[in-house]
C-alpha cells in the first residue's frame, strides 16, 4: 500500500470511487451537502465558464463536509459544447436529446478536484479532454441507452469509457481518468507528498 493517509471523498460517484480504490488509496465516501442547481444559479456563478464552474462546485462539495484533521476531497465534471455548459440528463428522453446534440461533434470535458484540510484549500487541479461522438441515428442512440440502462444518467456525458462509451465515441484526446471524472494522476502525486503540519 503506497497511500496510507485516509481521506473523505465528498462524492457518491461510483466511477471516482472505483478509480481511487483501484489506486490503493484509503478513503470513505460522504454525500456532499450542497444543492448543485442552486449553486449554479447563484448570480455570481451564472456567467462562469464551464472550467470555472467545476472549480466552484468541487470547492462547495468539499467545504460542505465539516470534519477536522482529515483531508476532504471534492470533485466535479462538466461538459462544454460550443461554448455552453451541458448538464447531466435527468431522464432517458433528455439523454436522447443530449446525445443528439453531441452527435458528430467534438466537446470538451473538464474534471476538477480539490483538497481541504481543516477548512483550508491545500490542493486543486483541473484537467481538460476532448471527446468526439460518432454521427449517430436516433435508433442507434436509443439502442445504446437501452443497453446502458438508467445508471448511464449518472454520467455527465451519458457515456462511460470503461463500459459501453467506446461504442458511440469516435475519438478521445486527453487523459483517460479526466474523462471518467477525476484528475487522478495529479491527485496521487499530491497525496504522496502531502504532509500534515501540526
Amino acid at each position: 500500500m503506497f497511500f496510507n493517509m485516509p481521506f473523505i471523498l465528498a462524492s457518491k460517484s461510483a466511477s471516482r470511487s472505483r478509480m481511487l480504490k483501484d489506486s490503493g488509496t484509503v478513503f470513505y465516501q460522504k454525500k456532499p451537502k450542497i444543492n448543485e442547481t442552486k449553486t449554479k444559479n447563484k448570480k455570481t456563478n451564472k456567467r462562469l465558464k464551464t472550467k470555472e464552474m467545476t472549480l466552484v462546485l468541487a470547492k462547495s462539495k468539499a467545504k460542505s463536509i465539516k470534519k477536522k484533521n482529515i483531508l476532504i476531497v471534492g470533485a466535479d465534471t462538466a461538459i462544454n459544447l460550443n461554448g455552453k455548459t451541458i448538464n447531466k440528463a435527468k431522464t432517458t428522453k433528455e439523454a436522447i436529446r443530449k446525445i443528439q446534440k453531441m452527435s458528430g461533434k467534438t466537446h470538451e470535458i473538464y474534471s476538477t478536484a480539490v483538497a481541504y484540510y481543516n477548512n483550508k484549500l491545500v490542493w486543486k487541479k483541473t484537467q481538460k479532454a476532448k471527446i468526439t461522438i460518432r454521427k449517430l441515428s436516433e435508433k442507434e442512440i436509443k439502442n445504446y441507452l437501452k443497453k446502458c440502462g438508467k445508471q448511464i444518467l449518472n454520467s455527465v456525458g451519458c457515456y462511460q469509457l470503461e463500459k459501453k462509451g467506446p461504442s458511440i465515441i469516435e475519438k478521445v484526446k486527453g487523459d483517460f481518468f479526466c474523462v471518467m471524472g477525476l484528475p487522478l494522476l495529479p491527485f496521487l502525486v499530491f497525496l504522496k507528498k502531502f504532509k500534515i503540519k501540526r
